[in-house]
């Protein structure tokens, strides 16, 4: 337990983390003597789902990420990766990007430590393929992609111009199925600048052991999306997936061969392994909480998000998924629910019905399905870019002005080369990684309404 103030600390600065600081301060009186910390490795609430966007050269990557000391006022930043909590203790111990360690004492605990990336024993996927779980990785794709058109161009031989104009996205979820859609409107850009490759085919290919793209959404969106994807000669192999990675290629589940210098790992998220070190009760990775998001046992300790087995009302007997709609609504409720614990408003249980789903599919193209109505094309386009600025927490103008931009004067695509690969690695939670490249504080597979 801290001394003096008392304390409530919370761990992650994602959707549910993000939301959960900002509710509690709301939730308080300014006369309540609570202090607030967020600990966090980044001084930014990553807005994920407009990642694809910046990968693809859309919007610039400052407008993802939101201040979190400029706009949660009164909340203290502590700047680092939480390594241990100890539940019994009260204790919470991080590292700090120089290697300090630190250890804060709590009166309250809102554990929102989000997800890492979903790794499978396919070999040489951690070697040669790339995640796509923050700004580092989408600016590395994003150089990544540029470069091999370059250096295809540069190439006289047709082989080698072909691997390099290959693009294999593994994973057809929300992520996956966009940085599908979006990369042919890059690479089409990108060859327009290349007489010489006036004549080369861009080949783009999603690939997932599903049955169809996106097999979460309405039939009627998956198949809106599919044909967006066909549309611009995107390859989708359905009931494929990588069986091995190489640098020059990969070989399918299918025994085929591909030549490819790009393989980008979308094949979603599992629960942050901080999670199963608190040593408590988990389901799936994912610590099991009450309708109120308490931990039993533990009535200091609170936790949302992906990081918890949140039971869904709605469906009795399952978990919550683990998307950025939960994640944020969650968040909000731990907050307020620990105000109420400190005697500050009533605690109440988690219920909430899916609004729908949006998925940006690039240029005028989107799916949705807003209160259950599926729309696809524009009038999709128009309800998910209005739903992303009505969610994002800050740089509303400016993304709107990014989104200005790009179409009436396109996009800009130089390489600026600021990321190099290793500082990207696939597996972030591998020992001697600290993680501070790739944010592991979003939450989901891709955004919901």
């Amino acid at each position: 337990m801290s001394e003096g103030r008392t304390r409530v600390v919370v761990v992650g600065g994602g959707f549910a983390g993000y939301n959960a600081a900002r509710a509690l301060r709301r939730a308080l009186p300014r006369s309540a003597d609570v202090e607030i910390v967020l600990v966090n490795r980044t001084d930014y609430f990553l807005y994920l789902p407009l990642l694809p966007e910046v990968a693809a050269a859309v919007i610039d990557p400052r407008r993802v990420t939101v201040s979190i000391p400029a706009t949660l006022r009164g909340v203290r930043l502590a700047l680092g990766d939480v390594t241990a909590i100890d539940p019994d203790r009260n204790r919470v111990e991080y590292t700090d990007p120089e290697g300090g360690t630190h250890t804060l004492g709590y009166d309250r605990l809102i554990l929102a430590a989000g997800s890492v990336t979903r790794l499978l024993p396919v070999p040489g996927v951690v070697e040669h393929a790339h995640g796509f779980r923050g700004v580092a990785e989408a600016l590395y794709l994003r150089d990544h992609v540029i470069r091999q058109v370059e250096l295809a161009a540069a190439s006289d031989d047709p082989a080698e111009r072909d691997a390099r104009c290959t693009f294999v996205v593994v994973g057809a979820g929300y992520t996956g199925t966009e940085v599908a859609a979006q990369g042919p409107l890059l690479t089409e850009a990108l060859r327009r600048r290349h007489p010489v490759l006036a004549d080369q085919r861009m080949r783009w290919m999603l690939l997932d052991l599903a049955p169809k793209v996106l097999p979460e959404l309405d039939p009627r969106l998956s198949r809106s999306a599919a044909r967006v994807l066909r549309a611009r000669h995107v390859k989708v192999l359905t009931g494929t997936s990588v069986a091995e990675a190489m640098p020059d290629g990969v070989r399918l589940t299918s025994g085929e061969t591909v030549a490819a210098r790009t393989l980008v790992w979308c094949v979603g998220v599992r629960p942050d392994p901080l999670v199963s070190g608190t040593g408590l009760e988990t389901q799936k990775g994912r610590l099991v909480v009450d309708t109120t998001l308490a931990v039993p046992g533990h009535p200091r300790m609170f936790a949302a998000g992906d990081a918890a087995a949140v039971p869904d009302v709605t469906r009795p007997g399952e978990v919550t998924a683990m998307t950025a709609q939960h994640a944020s609504r969650q968040g909000t409720l731990a907050g307020r629910n620990v105000a109420a614990s400190l005697g500050h408003g009533t605690t109440r249980g988690y219920e909430h019905h899916d609004l729908g789903f949006v998925v940006d599919l690039g240029g005028l193209q989107a799916a949705a399905n807003p209160l259950g109505i599926p729309l696809s094309g524009f009038a999709a386009k128009v309800v998910t870019r209005g739903y992303h600025l009505i969610s994002m927490p800050g740089n509303r103008v400016r993304t709107a002005v990014d989104w200005l931009l790009d179409a009436v004067l396109g996009r800009q695509s130089v390489q600026l080369g600021l990321i190099r690969s290793d500082a990207v690695p696939l597996d972030t939670t591998a020992p001697g990684s600290t993680g501070y490249p790739s944010e592991r504080t979003g939450q989901g597979d891709g955004p919901t309404a």
